[in-house]
C-alpha cells in the first residue's frame, strides 16, 4: 500500500491534471513557485496546507477531505530520494573486454579513478558504461554521467567550470560559486560525503578533467578520451585496442544475427579493424540483407579505402530516402542528445514518420537509444552525417531554425524537469542562434530560463547567455526586452557576488527604462555594497512598484542598520501590513533585530522551512544568533553554525559574509579566540576576491 507522501502526490497530480495548466501557469494562478510546485508534485517536498488549499480552490474542490491525508504525510515527511542514475542504457550486445573490465573495476575499488583511452570507435564509451552498469550495487549514491563533448564534431569542449556546475546540479546543488578553484571544492566536499560513481565521458585534455576529479571519500570517477591522460595524477590510465580475434568475430555475429556458422568472417573483421563501432554497423547491413553472404559483405566492404566511410556508406544505403535526409540531418542538430519531439522539428515530419525512421537509424547502429525515445549519435557518426549535409542539405539551415523554435516554444512552458534534462542542449541553441543570427531565439530564450535559473542562479553560462541575449535584443530594436535582460544579467552577476558588475548592468538596464522592480534590485547591491544611504533611498523609489511590501521591508533593514530604530520598526510593521507569505521574512527579521526581540525572527524562520528557502532560513537563524548572543550565547552560536552550514551548498556569498561577522562576534563574545579569527580570515579572503573593501576592513578590525 503506498505510503501518506505517494498518496499526497496522487492527489496532488489529480489536481493539476483537473486544472488542465501547465506547470508553471499552475504556480502563477495558484500564487506558488513553479519549483516548489515541481517539488510537491514529484514528492521531494511536502507542501504547506496554504499551498494544498490554493491549489484545490482552483479546480473548484473542498480541500478538507486531504487534511488528514496531508497531516501524515507531514509527520513522515518527503519520501527518500530516489537514486540517481544518469548513466545511458548498457549496449546489450556488449561483448568481450572482460580482461580490460576487471582492471578498471579492480583500480576503481582500490585508486577509486581510471581514464580509457584510444581511437574514435573503439569503445571507451560503451566499456565505461557496461562496467558503471556493473559496479552500481557498490555505489549507493548513484551514477552520474556527463559528456565533457571534447571531440563532438560543431560543438565547443565544455568549459570545467559549466561542467562543475553541471555536476553539482546534478547533486541539487543550485547556488554555486563564482570561481573554478572554489566550485571544485564544492564538488569535492559533496563527493566527500557520497558514495557515488562519475563517468566523465569524451574529455578533451588533462585540463579540463582535472578540477573535475573527486577528493577524499569513496566515490569514483571513470573518464574517457582520445588522448592518454599520463598527467592526471592519481589517475591511472588504460589503452583500448581494437577488438581482435573471437570477440572482435562473437560481436560481429550477434550483430548479423549469425549462427557461428561454417562462414569465414575474417575478411570483414579485417576491414573493420576490429573496432565495434564498425563491427555493429557492419553486422547489421547483413542482417537487413538475408540474400547476401559474409564474403559479399566483405568485397563491398572493400570497396572504399576508407573502413569508415565504407561501413557507414553502406549502412546509409539501406536506408529509404526519408531515413537517410534524417540522418543527414541529425548531422547538424544543435546539442549532444535528443528526443522524438526535436527530431519532428528538425525533419518537419510527423511523429509517427519520425519514430520509424529514428528506430531504422538505432537497427542501422547510425544511432543510439541511450533512453526511452531518447538519442545520441556518436561523435564520428554525427561528423560523416554533417558532411553528408553540407553536400546534399541546402535547407539545413531551415531545420535548425525549426529545432532552435521547438526549444524556445517548450523553454516558454516553463517545465522544472524538463530544463534539467535539455540544459546543455538549450545553451547549445543560444550559442547555434548566435552563429546563424537567430536573434530571436538568443534573445529570448534565456528570457524563458528566467524561473530554472533562479535555482541555479550566478553561473557563469547564465551571465554569458544574458549578455548575448541582451546584445540580440538591441539589434531586434526590443528595448524593453534588453533592459529586463540586463536586469536579470545583474541579479546573475550579484548573486556571484559581482556586485560592481551587477550594478554596472542595472545601471545599462535604467537608460532605458527605469521601474520600481529595478530600484529594489539596486538597493540589495548598494546593500550588499553596505552604502546604506544610497540602498534605502533605492528601496524608496521601488515602494510604488508590486513589490512594496519588499521594498519596505529592505528600506526598514538599512534604516536599523543606519541607526534609526523606531522609523525601522515603522516600516517593518509597515511592509507586514502589506506582504503574504515569504515576503513577510525580511519584515520580520527586520522587526526582530529592531525590538530585540527573537519570536518574529523564529516566525520568520517557520515561513522560510515551510517554503524550503534555505539562504532565508539561514539569515533568519544568522539573526537569532545575534539576538540570543547577550542573553543565551551557546544558543547563539547554535544558530550562527546552523547558518553556515545551510549555506555549504549554497554558494550565497554575500549572506555567507554576513554570517561570518556575526559568528566572529558571538565567538569574541564567548572567548572563542580561535574561532574568530578563521571567520575574520575567511570573510578577508572571500572579500578579497569579489572586491569588497567594507567587509575586508570590518573583518581586520574585528581580528584586532
Amino acid at each position: 500500500m503506498p505510503g501518506p507522501q505517494e498518496r499526497l502526490v496522487e492527489q496532488l497530480a489529480r489536481i493539476k491534471e483537473l486544472s488542465g495548466l501547465s506547470l508553471r501557469a499552475l504556480a502563477r494562478d495558484s500564487g506558488l513557485s513553479s519549483s516548489s510546485l515541481s517539488r510537491y508534485l514529484n514528492g521531494q517536498l511536502v507542501p504547506p496546507w496554504d499551498a494544498v488549499v490554493a491549489l484545490c480552490r482552483l479546480v473548484g474542490r473542498d480541500p478538507r477531505p486531504l487534511r488528514a491525508v496531508w497531516s501524515e504525510a507531514s509527520k513522515a515527511g518527503p519520501a527518500p530520494a530516489p537514486r540517481r542514475n544518469d548513466l545511458p542504457a548498457d549496449l546489450f550486445d556488449f561483448t568481450g573486454r572482460q580482461r580490460e573490465s576487471t582492471s578498471v573495476a579492480d583500480l576503481l575499488r582500490t585508486v577509486g579513478a581510471v581514464a580509457l583511452d584510444g581511437m574514435a570507435g573503439v569503445g571507451k564509451t560503451s566499456l565505461a558504461v557496461h562496467v558503471a552498469h556493473r559496479l552500481a550495487p557498490a555505489y549507493p549514491d548513484g551514477g552520474l554521467y556527463l559528456d565533457l563533448q571534447g571531440f563532438t564534431p560543431g560543438q565547443e569542449p565544455v568549459d570545467p567550470q559549466a561542467a562543475l556546475a553541471r555536476l553539482l546540479s546534478a547533486l541539487d546543488v543550485t547556488h554555486l560559486p563564482a570561481t573554478l578553484t572554489e566550485r571544485a571544492a564544492l564538488w569535492r566536499s559533496e563527493l566527500s560525503r557520497r558514495r557515488a560513481l562519475v563517468v566523465l565521458d569524451n574529455a578533451a585534455d588533462a585540463d579540463q578533467v582535472r578540477p573535475l576529479l573527486p577528493g577524499a571519500g569513496r566515490s569514483a570517477v571513470l573518464i574517457t578520451s582520445r588522448s592518454r591522460l599520463v598527467s592526471l595524477d592519481g589517475v591511472p590510465p588504460i589503452s583500448i585496442e581494437p577488438l581482435a580475434g573471437d570477440d572482435a568475430a562473437a560481436l560481429f555475429s550477434r550483430a548479423a544475427g549469425l549462427d557461428g556458422g561454417p562462414e569465414d568472417v575474417s575478411q570483414v573483421l579485417d576491414q573493420c579493424g576490429g573496432l565495434p563501432l564498425a563491427l555493429r554497423m557492419a553486422g547489421a547491413r547483413l542482417r537487413h540483407r538475408p540474400g547476401w553472404t559474409v564474403a559479399v559483405l566483405a568485397e563491398r566492404l572493400r570497396d572504399s579505402t576508407n573502413r569508415f566511410d565504407a561501413v557507414f556508406g553502406m549502412s546509409l544505403r539501406q536506408l529509404d530516402s526519408v531515413q537517410r535526409r534524417t540522418f543527414r540531418l541529425l548531422g547538424v542538430m544543435p546539442g549532444t542528445d535528443f528526443d522524438t519531439a526535436v527530431a519532428g522539428a528538425l525533419t518537419g515530419m510527423p511523429a509517427g514518420r519520425v519514430d520509424e525512421a529514428l528506430e531504422e537509424l538505432v537497427d542501422a547502429h547510425l544511432l543510439r537509444e541511450i533512453a526511452p525515445a531518447r538519442y545520441r549519435m556518436h561523435d564520428l557518426i554525427r561528423q560523416y552525417a554533417a558532411d553528408l549535409a553540407a553536400e546534399e542539405e541546402p535547407q539545413a539551415g531551415d531545420a535548425v531554425r525549426r529545432v532552435l523554435a521547438h526549444y524556445l516554444d517548450r523553454a516558454r512552458e516553463g517545465d522544472p524537469a524538463w530544463f534539467d534534462l535539455e540544459y546543455p542542449n538549450l545553451v547549445a541553441c543560444v550559442d547555434a542562434a548566435v552563429r546563424i543570427g537567430m536573434d530571436e531565439v538568443t534573445a529570448e530564450l534565456p528570457r524563458a530560463m528566467r524561473v530554472y535559473f533562479f535555482r541555479r542562479r550566478g553561473t557563469d553560462e547564465q551571465s554569458r547567455l544574458l549578455e548575448a541575449a541582451s546584445v540580440a535584443a538591441g539589434r531586434l530594436g526590443r528595448d524593453e526586452l534588453r533592459a529586463e535582460l540586463l536586469s536579470d544579467l545583474g541579479w546573475a552577476r550579484a548573486a556571484a557576488g559581482r556586485i560592481n558588475e551587477a550594478i554596472d548592468a542595472y545601471e545599462k538596464s535604467q537608460e532605458i527604462n527605469i521601474n520600481p522592480a529595478l530600484h529594489l534590485r539596486l538597493g540589495l547591491a548598494y546593500r550588499d555594497l553596505g552604502n546604506f544611504e544610497v540602498a534605502r533611498e533605492h528601496f524608496r523609489r521601488a515602494r510604488s512598484g508590486p513589490a512594496a511590501s519588499q521594498a519596505l521591508a529592505f528600506e526598514g533593514w538599512v534604516t536599523l542598520r543606519l541607526g534609526q530604530r523606531d522609523e525601522a520598526i515603522e516600516l517593518a510593521r509597515e511592509s507586514l501590513n502589506l506582504a503574504e507569505g515569504p515576503a513577510r521574512i525580511t519584515g520580520l527579521v527586520t522587526l526582530g533585530l529592531a525590538e530585540q526581540d527573537a519570536e518574529p525572527i523564529g516566525r520568520a524562520l517557520t515561513i522560510a522551512e515551510e517554503n524550503d528557502l534555505e539562504h532565508q532560513q539561514a539569515w533568519c537563524h544568522n539573526q537569532l544568533g545575534v539576538i540570543l548572543r547577550t542573553t543565551d550565547p551557546e544558543r547563539a552560536l547554535q544558530h550562527h553554525e546552523r547558518a553556515l552550514a545551510l549555506l555549504e551548498n549554497l554558494a550565497e556569498v554575500q549572506i555567507e559574509i554576513d554570517c561570518l561577522h556575526e559568528y566572529a562576534a558571538t565567538c569574541r563574545a564567548t572567548g572563542r579566540t580561535a574561532e574568530a579569527a578563521a571567520a575574520n580570515s575567511r570573510i578577508i579572503d572571500l572579500a578579497r576576491r569579489l572586491g569588497h573593501p567594507r567587509d575586508e576592513q570590518r573583518a581586520r578590525e574585528s581580528a584586532a
